[in-house]
């Protein structure tokens, strides 16, 4: 079974692995909605107001003078302090978990450190940051255990700080005081009234029971003579689920003088053994006490959370594989290898291209559409009623005949009106043919783009949809030939049956105008080859025979245009662009799966993420069965 220290230990190494990769807590969430390892990780959030003693409480802890002092807000980014003991008689020093392999042995060169790094994200002003500072200090002097000191609340903003800054500080001391599994240190100093506590105002808000604050009490030594702060120590003004701790800490006096903070531990025991108010309570005060506090419990949650930690560390491992299979894995560097991969994605594509042609995938029912609908409504809105008018058919007829009126049926007129009306069909034909070519053009960009795998690599995307759209636009002027070949053969040749179906002018049909009960034949009726009736009459035969062309049309322009653009596309749209893979050299085919470097990033990251998850569940594991 794990130890304490082994188990603070632990969680410290998977704190600082976290902070690597960016995957800290206030409220960052992540992982597909998964909450951050960080965040699922225990911690002591180290929680007052300005000047409440927040910074000389840690140094008591650590036994150590290491942070920046000064007027205002002087924490701008989360601190995240974590305590190792070491063996006794080693040198404490301190490391820094940007500063790799640098040891810190002269803390005064911490406290610059810190200032300096935070001005770094910060730069030279008083704004903040919720980008955390991680310090780990190596000590025989000091507890395992790890704190996270965070900017102090404040009520007014000063100059230099926008006017958010208030509520900015008290949304990041939120963001981490919120997690169910964060221990709240209020600090509060005793020369105030608890009630106006901001520590004990913010922890009564999210932890309204009391069961993750530890109250602590700064300052008892500067309370006005004759008064004490029993009623809070004792849990009688504010009542915690913990004992309130009582810390004396160093004056600044003892500051200026640089006075050695072993010494000042010294100094704080003798002030609660020996005070008249506090003695009975000295075995539970003091920052020594509270280190060993604060350890102990850090220890009982880490332990009741670990169930959790797995749970989360088990979701967050299954959403990065699975993020991980959608993007790819890396591509192999052999030549064999890299073909493989390319005409795998390309019958990929080609796959899903014909799953939406044949309807397993929506878009191809557009192509029926074109030959159901459109195609029919632009042949119903040709202009043949203004090419068949009286006036345009008498002229076009005159001009026919030239000098010599025609004596009976006016053949060259009837050639005439029907070849200039089959004309007009060769606009509706272009305009199906472009209808299905741009219909093909949105479903291969579609199939692309449904590709998951060949996101990865946009060169490979670029050429493939080049290559696709090279193909159609071939399958396209065949097909633009074949429709345009099939108007100019209706143009070509005119069915003769239909005009010897037809009834010609002053023809007796049976039961004609003889007179009733005579034997006489009847009387032919005269027909004024050149009057209004007859050119209507030659309109109307002209109509009926565009109106079976067109019908003829409706029919076959579809047949030709799935002959030519469909089928083909479905036959042989990667044909070509096989062929020119065969034929690429290897450095071309690497070219050819040069990944996005965003997806590139992101895939670095996630593995990274995933063996930071990996290496946190095995070690959780292990600690709990040896």
């Amino acid at each position: 079974m794990a130890t304490m220290d082994s188990l603070i230990g632990l969680m410290n190494r998977i704190q600082r692995a976290c902070t690597v990769l960016g995957d800290f807590g206030g409220g960052t969430g992540g992982n597909g909605g998964l909450p951050t390892l960080w965040e699922s990780l225990p911690s002591i959030a180290v929680v007052g107001g300005q000047s409440s003693g927040k910074s000389s409480v840690l140094e008591s802890v650590v036994g150590r003078d290491f942070l920046p002092r000064g007027s205002g807000i002087v924490t701008r980014r989360p601190l995240v302090l974590q305590l190792q003991q070491t063996q006794k008689g080693e040198a404490d020093y301190a490391e820094f978990l940007h500063l790799p392999n640098r040891k810190f042995t002269d803390f005064n060169l911490v406290r610059k450190e810190i200032q300096d790094e935070t001005d770094r994200i910060t730069g030279k002003t008083k704004q903040i940051s919720p980008i955390p500072i991680q310090l780990s200090i190596y000590s025989p002097n000091v507890v395992n255990l790890t704190l996270i000191d965070l900017p102090g609340l404040t009520k007014v903003a000063v100059e230099g700080q926008p006017d958010s800054i208030v509520e900015d500080i008290e949304n990041m001391v939120r963001s981490y005081v919120d997690k169910p599994n964060s221990v709240i240190l209020a600090i509060s100093p005793a020369n105030q009234d608890i009630a106006t506590s901001d520590a004990i105002k913010l922890a009564r808000e999210v932890d309204p029971t009391g069961e993750r604050t530890f109250g602590v009490l700064t300052k008892l030594d500067l309370m006005d003579q004759g008064t004490n702060a029993l009623d809070v120590l004792e849990g009688r003004a504010y009542r915690l689920l913990h004992p309130w701790v009582g810390i004396v800490n160093r004056s600044q006096a003892d500051i200026n003088r640089n006075v050695d903070m072993i010494l000042a531990r010294k100094k704080e025991k003798e002030y609660f053994q020996y005070s008249p108010d506090y003695s009975h309570l000295a075995s539970r005060m003091g920052s020594e006490y509270l280190a060993k506090l604060l350890s102990q419990h850090l220890e009982s949650v880490i332990k009741a959370q670990i169930p959790s930690i797995t749970s989360t560390i088990n979701k967050s491992i299954e959403e990065l594989d699975k993020e991980l299979d959608s993007l790819g894995r890396p591509v192999a560097v052999d030549p064999g290898a890299k073909l493989y991969t390319i005409l795998e994605l390309c019958r990929l594509v080609d796959r899903i291209f014909k799953e939406h042609l044949d309807g397993g995938r929506p878009g191809g029912d557009r192509i029926y559409g074109v030959f159901d609908k459109q195609l029919p409504a632009a042949l119903s809105k040709l202009p043949f009623d203004k090419h068949l008018s009286i006036q345009n058919v008498k002229k076009v007829v005159s001009e026919a005949d030239g000098y010599q009126p025609h004596l009976i049926a006016p053949e060259q007129g009837y050639r005439r009106l029907i070849e200039s009306a089959l004309s007009y069909f060769r606009g509706p034909a272009e305009k199906t043919v472009d209808a299905i070519h741009f219909i093909l053009k949105e479903l291969v960009r579609m199939s692309i783009g449904e590709c998951q795998e060949l996101k990865r690599f946009p060169t490979l995307q670029s050429e493939l949809a080049a290559a696709c759209y090279e193909a159609l636009e071939r399958y396209k002027d065949d097909s633009k030939k074949t429709t345009l070949r099939l108007v100019d053969m209706e143009a070509t040749y005119l069915t003769v049956e239909f005009f010897r179906k037809l009834p010609q002018e002053g023809e007796i049909r049976p039961g004609g105008n003889g007179k009733k009960g005579s034997n006489a034949p009847p009387e032919p009726q005269e027909v004024d080859r050149y009057g209004e009736g007859h050119y209507r009459t030659i309109a109307s035969n002209v109509k009926a025979y565009i109106a079976m062309v067109s019908d003829t049309l409706r029919d076959t322009i579809p047949k030709a245009v799935v002959h030519c653009q469909v089928r083909e596309a479905k036959r042989s749209l990667l044909t070509n662009f096989y062929n020119r893979v065969a034929n690429r050299a290897t450095n071309d085919l690497g070219e050819m799966l040069d990944e996005d470097p965003s997806l590139m990033g992101r895939r670095q990251e996630l593995a990274k993420r995933l063996e930071l998850y990996q290496k946190a569940r095995e070690e959780i594991n292990s600690a709990f069965t040896r």
